[in-house]
């Protein structure tokens, strides 16, 4: 074989394969232009009463219905919702008007007790107060001794003095006569009394408890 149909071979190869590839590129071409594209097809084949359907399923679309169970129990619709076409909307009833007393009783604050500047003081005064208030209508003496004469008194007194006991001397007139007594008090607690009056007795001094009206 010689060059030259050597070459002719290639020449003609090269056309057998330009020409079968033009032709497998015109039937793809054919076969993309009949098959419609997705997405875009789609969008134009849509007709109006689809795309109402398609509205009015998506307004009436409840993302918590998978949530109702088998007979989903739907929400009741909104109080704000729009009223129906021809329907005259309701205007919000005035609101009734309240009595005069009602009004003031509103008005006027609670009235709430003054609060001392000095509370702790308030409850020391309260205490004392108290404390103050006697709980025995009577009080308490301790009388060592009456006495004819003042002189007898005197010296009962200084014995009580030297035991460092202070007494004074009261005259009294009982059955015609003068008497001089010799007391210790007045005393609050009938306990005191009685504590005094076992000490003068321990020291061999008479005495006795006498209880006065307040």
């Amino acid at each position: 074989m010689t060059k030259k149909q050597q070459r002719g071979g290639t020449i003609l190869g090269v056309i057998i394969g330009m020409v079968i590839g033009l032709a497998v590129a015109l039937a793809v071409a054919v076969y993309v232009t009949k098959v419609p594209i997705p997405f875009l097809n789609k969008s134009q084949s849509r007709t109006a009463e689809q795309d109402a359907a398609e509205t009015r399923k998506n307004r009436d679309w409840d993302p918590n219905a998978p949530l109702y169970g088998k007979n989903p129990a739907r929400p009741a619709p909104s109080a704000a919702a729009a009223p129906a076409s021809g329907a005259a909307a309701v205007a919000p009833a005035a609101p009734e008007p309240r009595p005069a007393a009602s009004v003031a009783a509103v008005a006027r604050p609670e009235s709430k007790p003054a609060v001392s500047a000095d509370p702790l003081g308030d409850l020391a005064r309260a205490r004392s107060g108290a404390a103050a208030t006697p709980a025995d209508p009577f009080i308490y003496f301790v009388q060592a001794g009456a006495f004819r004469t003042p002189e007898d008194a005197d010296a009962q007194r200084a014995k009580l003095s030297l035991m460092g006991v202070e007494a004074r001397v009261t005259e009294r007139e009982q059955s015609g006569r003068t008497v001089y007594r010799v007391r210790i008090g007045p005393f609050e607690k009938k306990d005191d009394a009685d504590r005094l009056k076992e000490k003068l007795d321990g020291s061999g001094l008479e005495s006795v408890l006498v209880r006065v009206q307040r």
